[in-house]
């Protein structure tokens, strides 16, 4: 059995939740509130398992609830908006539904409380970054078997891995699953330069650079070092002059 708290504003919202767990006997809810303050009252009280989280409220959002708990429950965000998905994914919660969703969608959601992974929020966290028309400051990235938010400042160099991209910075290889030409596109020009058609730099990750051959090799703060393509040379004789 799991405890359950549902907070949310708007009493259908409250109560389609509660029509919806009827089918999961093993989550028996223990309270519910309609506002922020009130939500911290009863989780801090009554320690649930899991907690339905509206995040748009009168007085505070979901997220500050979040700040205020003595112990942080397992999180199913419940909203009418998508912009929030980014920071539900950073703070591990499990899923997101998104208003109006079926019993199917919810049914869908508490399948994936035993994974207690934001697997499943990565591609609309992933979308909301990438559909920003300005450069996105952070990226979502595979490390090992986990996704992580990914600073782009962070960045020193992008390559091509078949339909995807690795990624590194100064110690770690991350995975996106994005190819290099999509990145390219999605990257502020005045940091980051493509210099072959499997590599991108970030300038000033970059702390020598050398002739080799017709062209020139990139030596970077990591050590690594990075060959530039006669295609792109003069892209890098451009900065030096």
């Amino acid at each position: 059995m799991k405890k359950v708290v549902i907070v949310d504003d708007e009493k259908s919202g409250r109560a389609l939740i509660k029509e919806y767990l009827e089918n999961h006997k093993e989550l028996i809810l223990v309270g519910e509130a309609n506002n922020g303050v009130d939500a911290i009252k009863i989780i801090n009280e009554f320690k649930p398992d899991l907690v339905f989280m509206d995040i748009q409220m009168p007085g505070l959002t979901g997220f500050d609830v979040l700040e205020h708990l003595k112990e942080l429950p397992t999180i199913i965000f419940s909203t009418a908006y998508d912009k929030y998905a980014l920071q539900a994914f950073e703070v591990h919660a499990v899923d997101y539904l998104l208003k109006p969703y079926t019993r199917e969608r919810f049914d869908k959601a508490i399948s994936k409380l035993k994974e207690n992974s934001p697997q499943h929020i990565v591609p609309l966290a992933d979308q909301h970054i990438m559909s920003k028309t300005e450069y996105p400051d952070r990226m979502i990235v595979e490390k090992g078997a986990k996704y992580v938010t990914l600073a782009t400042e962070e960045i020193y160099h992008i390559e091509a891995y078949g339909d995807y991209s690795k990624i590194y910075d100064q110690k770690e290889t991350y995975i996106s699953n994005r190819g290099i030409s999509q990145l390219e596109k999605k990257l502020n020009p005045k940091q980051f330069l493509r210099i072959h058609r499997s590599s991108i730099v970030s300038l000033p990750a970059v702390r020598e650079v050398s002739k080799y051959g017709k062209s020139y090799l990139l030596v970077l703060k990591n050590d690594a070092k990075v060959k530039v393509s006669r295609g792109y040379a003069n892209k890098i004789k451009e900065l030096i002059l």
